[in-house]
């Protein structure tokens, strides 16, 4: 289980086709302290850590499969990861953990696509648009991770919903990066599915 708060900005250092798709991602984090077998939200996408040590110059790394499931159902399929990209990094909760931000999976329910951004004081308004299958668990004030990320849903209008950017979240995230048209992995609110399924027993 994860937050939503992203701990790290890794890198894409290096990408092999091996049936599965290995990748193998840059990272701040004390890798002698990443267990194999370990799991890492790498922007929202929940993956399971299968090598990690030092390159030149000391820089930490670890190794990640990615099965062709995942990469059909994620915005990996859509965008094409690719050497240097930067992704938004988290290691899975442990006991004792502070919970900053929501309850968070690491299992990618679609991918959102952006279609608006907007300056709004200080903050960034962004106007995404989900798959039509997901659309009802996005309610205003609910919310959603989005490459990983926790934000609030501000509003809702049919498929498209916003969020709004806050200067720290850009700078401490890939949001920095955001532009028109990207594809975004989305987890919908576990809560929102459970809500939605009891008003289809009720």
């Amino acid at each position: 289980m994860f937050t939503g708060i992203v701990t790290d900005v890794g890198e894409v250092l290096d990408l092999k086709q091996e049936g599965d798709l290995r990748a193998r991602i840059g990272t701040r984090y004390a890798v002698e302290g990443i267990d194999i077998g370990a799991s890492i939200a790498c922007d929202g996408v929940c993956l399971t850590v299968i090598d990690r040590g030092r390159g030149a110059g000391g820089r930490g790394w670890f190794d990640v499969q990615i099965s062709a499931e995942t990469v059909s159902k994620t915005a990996i399929g859509r965008n094409g990861w690719a050497t240097g990209q930067r992704l938004n990094l988290e290691r899975a909760l442990r006991v004792g953990d502070e919970l900053g931000g929501h309850i968070v999976s690491g299992h990618v329910d679609g991918v959102a696509e952006v279609v608006g951004l907007r300056a709004e004081g200080g903050s960034l308004r962004v106007a995404l648009r989900a798959p039509e299958d997901l659309a009802r668990f996005i309610a205003p004030k609910g919310s959603v991770a989005l490459n990983g990320t926790s934000l609030t849903v501000n509003e809702v209008e049919g498929r498209d919903f916003g969020v709004n950017l806050i200067p720290h979240t850009r700078e401490v995230t890939t949001w920095g990066d955001v532009a028109l048209g990207d594809a975004v992995n989305l987890e919908v609110d576990t809560m929102a599915r459970y809500v939605a399924r009891l008003r289809e027993w009720g």
